[in-house]
Protein backbone atom coordinates (compact mmCIF):
# COMPACT_ATOMS: atom_id res chain seq x y z
CA UNK A 1 0.00 0.00 0.00
CA UNK A 2 1.58 3.65 -0.95
CA UNK A 3 1.70 6.49 1.21
CA UNK A 4 -1.38 8.29 -0.10
CA UNK A 5 -3.43 4.92 0.30
CA UNK A 6 -2.17 4.36 3.58
CA UNK A 7 -3.13 8.27 4.64
CA UNK A 8 -6.88 7.58 3.25
CA UNK A 9 -7.28 4.46 5.16
CA UNK A 10 -6.42 5.84 8.80
CA UNK A 11 -9.12 8.92 7.38
CA UNK A 12 -11.78 6.58 6.84
CA UNK A 13 -11.20 4.90 10.14
CA UNK A 14 -10.49 8.08 11.95
CA UNK A 15 -11.73 8.70 15.84
CA UNK A 16 -9.35 11.62 15.90
CA UNK A 17 -11.90 14.04 16.42
CA UNK A 18 -14.15 12.15 18.93
CA UNK A 19 -14.93 12.71 22.58
CA UNK A 20 -12.18 14.24 24.41
CA UNK A 21 -9.84 13.93 22.24
CA UNK A 22 -11.67 17.28 20.04
CA UNK A 23 -11.47 18.74 23.46
CA UNK A 24 -7.74 18.31 23.39
CA UNK A 25 -7.60 19.91 19.78
CA UNK A 26 -9.97 22.97 20.60
CA UNK A 27 -7.39 24.10 23.79
CA UNK A 28 -4.48 23.67 21.73
CA UNK A 29 -5.41 26.75 19.24
CA UNK A 30 -6.16 27.83 22.46
CA UNK A 31 -2.70 27.90 23.13
CA UNK A 32 -1.15 28.35 19.73
CA UNK A 33 -2.98 32.04 19.28
CA UNK A 34 -1.03 33.40 22.22
CA UNK A 35 2.08 32.94 20.26
CA UNK A 36 1.18 32.95 16.58
CA UNK A 37 1.65 36.29 14.28
CA UNK A 38 -1.13 37.68 11.88
CA UNK A 39 -1.03 36.91 8.42
CA UNK A 40 -0.72 33.80 6.27
CA UNK A 41 -1.25 30.51 7.85
CA UNK A 42 -0.65 27.03 6.95
CA UNK A 43 -2.24 24.27 8.86
CA UNK A 44 -0.74 20.72 8.28
CA UNK A 45 -2.37 17.60 8.18
CA UNK A 46 -5.50 18.80 9.66
CA UNK A 47 -7.52 15.59 8.88
CA UNK A 48 -11.27 16.32 9.59
CA UNK A 49 -10.56 20.09 10.53
CA UNK A 50 -11.34 20.04 14.05
CA UNK A 51 -9.29 23.00 14.79
CA UNK A 52 -9.71 24.54 11.44
CA UNK A 53 -12.81 26.21 11.69
CA UNK A 54 -10.91 27.95 15.19
CA UNK A 55 -8.19 29.33 13.15
CA UNK A 56 -10.87 30.30 10.23
CA UNK A 57 -11.80 33.00 13.26
CA UNK A 58 -8.57 34.28 12.99
CA UNK A 59 -6.58 33.91 9.75
CA UNK A 60 -8.99 35.03 6.54
CA UNK A 61 -5.80 33.67 4.62
CA UNK A 62 -5.52 30.04 5.37
CA UNK A 63 -3.92 27.32 3.69
CA UNK A 64 -4.32 23.84 4.26
CA UNK A 65 -2.19 21.32 3.64
CA UNK A 66 -3.37 17.20 3.91
CA UNK A 67 -1.81 14.54 2.20
CA UNK A 68 -5.25 12.03 2.30
CA UNK A 69 -7.87 13.33 -0.63
CA UNK A 70 -10.68 11.62 1.32
CA UNK A 71 -9.95 14.10 4.51
CA UNK A 72 -9.26 16.71 1.77
CA UNK A 73 -12.89 16.39 -0.03
CA UNK A 74 -14.48 17.30 3.09
CA UNK A 75 -12.18 20.29 4.36
CA UNK A 76 -13.10 21.98 0.54
CA UNK A 77 -16.71 21.58 1.33
CA UNK A 78 -16.38 22.99 5.02
CA UNK A 79 -13.66 25.37 4.12
CA UNK A 80 -14.58 27.10 0.80
CA UNK A 81 -12.20 30.26 1.35
CA UNK A 82 -9.87 28.58 2.56
CA UNK A 83 -7.01 27.22 -0.02
CA UNK A 84 -6.38 23.47 0.01
CA UNK A 85 -3.51 21.60 -1.50
CA UNK A 86 -3.28 18.03 -1.25
CA UNK A 87 0.26 16.68 -1.44
CA UNK A 88 2.12 15.04 0.80
CA UNK A 89 4.75 17.47 3.16
CA UNK A 90 7.79 16.46 1.03
CA UNK A 91 6.69 17.22 -2.59
CA UNK A 92 4.81 20.95 -1.47
CA UNK A 93 6.33 23.91 -2.43
CA UNK A 94 4.36 27.21 -1.48
CA UNK A 95 4.05 30.45 -4.26
CA UNK A 96 4.69 32.47 -0.82
CA UNK A 97 6.14 31.92 2.72
CA UNK A 98 3.97 31.58 5.74
CA UNK A 99 3.41 33.91 8.86
CA UNK A 100 2.43 31.04 10.72
CA UNK A 101 2.43 27.28 11.17
CA UNK A 102 0.17 24.46 12.48
CA UNK A 103 1.60 21.26 13.19
CA UNK A 104 -1.11 19.61 16.06
CA UNK A 105 -0.17 16.13 16.15
CA UNK A 106 1.34 15.96 12.89
CA UNK A 107 5.25 15.10 14.13
CA UNK A 108 4.41 11.54 15.65
CA UNK A 109 2.99 10.76 12.08
CA UNK A 110 6.08 11.10 9.96
CA UNK A 111 9.14 8.99 8.92
CA UNK A 112 11.31 11.60 9.16
CA UNK A 113 10.38 14.89 12.17
CA UNK A 114 13.95 16.31 11.53
CA UNK A 115 13.56 16.64 7.79
CA UNK A 116 9.76 17.69 8.14
CA UNK A 117 10.84 20.59 9.97
CA UNK A 118 13.98 21.52 7.93
CA UNK A 119 11.25 21.66 5.23
CA UNK A 120 8.47 23.76 7.25
CA UNK A 121 11.96 26.33 8.49
CA UNK A 122 12.42 27.02 4.59
CA UNK A 123 8.64 28.14 4.23
CA UNK A 124 8.81 30.37 6.93
CA UNK A 125 8.35 33.76 6.59
CA UNK A 126 10.74 36.22 8.43
CA UNK A 127 9.55 37.07 12.22
CA UNK A 128 7.24 34.27 12.15
CA UNK A 129 5.80 31.30 14.10
CA UNK A 130 5.82 27.56 14.35
CA UNK A 131 3.45 26.03 16.44
CA UNK A 132 3.50 22.33 17.25
CA UNK A 133 2.51 19.85 19.58
CA UNK A 134 2.29 15.87 19.98
CA UNK A 135 1.01 13.30 22.88
CA UNK A 136 3.92 12.81 25.23
CA UNK A 137 5.33 9.87 26.49
CA UNK A 138 6.01 10.61 29.93
CA UNK A 139 2.14 11.48 30.41
CA UNK A 140 0.88 10.26 33.97
CA UNK A 141 -1.54 7.88 32.29
CA UNK A 142 1.52 6.41 30.25
CA UNK A 143 3.31 6.19 33.35
CA UNK A 144 0.52 4.75 35.63
CA UNK A 145 -0.23 2.13 32.10
CA UNK A 146 3.65 0.72 33.05
CA UNK A 147 2.99 0.08 36.19
CA UNK A 148 -0.36 -1.57 35.50
CA UNK A 149 1.53 -3.42 32.74
CA UNK A 150 -1.05 -2.84 30.04
CA UNK A 151 2.81 -0.96 28.56
CA UNK A 152 5.96 -2.47 28.31
CA UNK A 153 7.74 0.87 28.61
CA UNK A 154 6.33 4.93 28.41
CA UNK A 155 7.23 5.57 25.00
CA UNK A 156 5.66 2.15 23.86
CA UNK A 157 2.90 1.70 20.90
CA UNK A 158 -0.33 1.59 21.97
CA UNK A 159 -3.33 0.04 20.19
CA UNK A 160 -4.41 3.22 20.10
CA UNK A 161 -1.48 4.92 18.55
CA UNK A 162 -1.05 2.44 16.17
CA UNK A 163 -4.77 3.24 14.91
CA UNK A 164 -3.69 6.79 14.73
CA UNK A 165 -0.91 5.89 12.06
CA UNK A 166 1.28 6.82 14.99
CA UNK A 167 4.87 6.08 13.83
CA UNK A 168 6.67 7.33 17.22
CA UNK A 169 5.49 9.01 20.80
CA UNK A 170 7.91 11.57 22.10
CA UNK A 171 9.13 12.74 25.06
CA UNK A 172 10.13 16.48 25.99
CA UNK A 173 13.78 15.93 25.68
CA UNK A 174 13.28 13.82 21.58
CA UNK A 175 10.85 16.67 20.82
CA UNK A 176 12.77 19.52 21.45
CA UNK A 177 15.63 17.84 20.06
CA UNK A 178 13.44 17.66 16.30
CA UNK A 179 13.74 21.71 16.50
CA UNK A 180 17.35 22.32 17.23
CA UNK A 181 18.50 19.87 14.54
CA UNK A 182 16.21 21.05 12.35
CA UNK A 183 17.53 24.33 13.17
CA UNK A 184 14.91 26.22 14.35
CA UNK A 185 14.76 28.50 17.64
CA UNK A 186 12.76 27.42 20.81
CA UNK A 187 10.74 30.23 22.19
CA UNK A 188 8.54 28.38 24.21
CA UNK A 189 8.15 24.81 25.37
CA UNK A 190 4.94 23.72 27.43
CA UNK A 191 2.04 21.45 27.99
CA UNK A 192 -1.26 20.94 28.57
CA UNK A 193 -4.00 18.02 30.07
CA UNK A 194 -2.95 16.57 32.93
CA UNK A 195 -4.31 12.98 32.05
CA UNK A 196 -4.12 10.24 34.92
CA UNK A 197 -6.62 7.86 33.08
CA UNK A 198 -7.58 6.79 29.49
CA UNK A 199 -9.62 8.36 26.78
CA UNK A 200 -12.57 5.90 27.26
CA UNK A 201 -12.73 6.84 30.91
CA UNK A 202 -12.66 10.22 30.86
CA UNK A 203 -15.37 10.03 27.82
CA UNK A 204 -17.50 7.82 30.15
CA UNK A 205 -17.01 9.77 33.52
CA UNK A 206 -15.77 13.20 33.38
CA UNK A 207 -17.74 16.21 33.11
CA UNK A 208 -16.71 19.35 30.49
CA UNK A 209 -16.02 21.33 33.94
CA UNK A 210 -13.46 18.36 35.41
CA UNK A 211 -11.77 17.87 31.52
CA UNK A 212 -11.63 22.04 31.08
CA UNK A 213 -9.82 22.12 35.17
CA UNK A 214 -7.43 19.36 33.99
CA UNK A 215 -6.62 20.64 30.41
CA UNK A 216 -5.42 23.82 32.68
CA UNK A 217 -3.77 21.88 35.20
CA UNK A 218 -1.29 20.25 32.62
CA UNK A 219 0.27 23.70 31.98
CA UNK A 220 1.43 23.87 35.48
CA UNK A 221 3.18 20.13 34.85
CA UNK A 222 4.77 20.47 31.12
CA UNK A 223 6.75 17.38 31.56
CA UNK A 224 4.24 14.86 32.83
CA UNK A 225 0.96 16.41 30.60
CA UNK A 226 -0.64 14.45 28.09
CA UNK A 227 0.30 16.92 25.78
CA UNK A 228 3.39 19.48 24.96
CA UNK A 229 4.41 21.78 22.38
CA UNK A 230 6.55 24.08 21.08
CA UNK A 231 6.47 27.11 19.67
CA UNK A 232 9.92 28.25 16.87
CA UNK A 233 11.01 30.98 14.80
CA UNK A 234 14.11 31.14 12.33
CA UNK A 235 17.53 30.83 14.23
Amino acid sequence: MNQNAQLDAIARDSIYGLGCNAAMIRYSWSIARRYLPAGRLLEMGPAEGVMTPLIAKDYADLHLLEGSEVYCQGLRQAFPKAQVHHSMFEDFKPAQPFNAIVLGHVLEHVTDPVGVLSLVRQWLAPGGKIFAAVPNARSVHRQAAVIMGLLPQEDAMSELDHRHGHQRVFNPESFRACFTQSKLAIEVFGGYWLKPVSNAQIDRDWTPEMLDSFMRLGERYPDIAAEIYVVAGLA
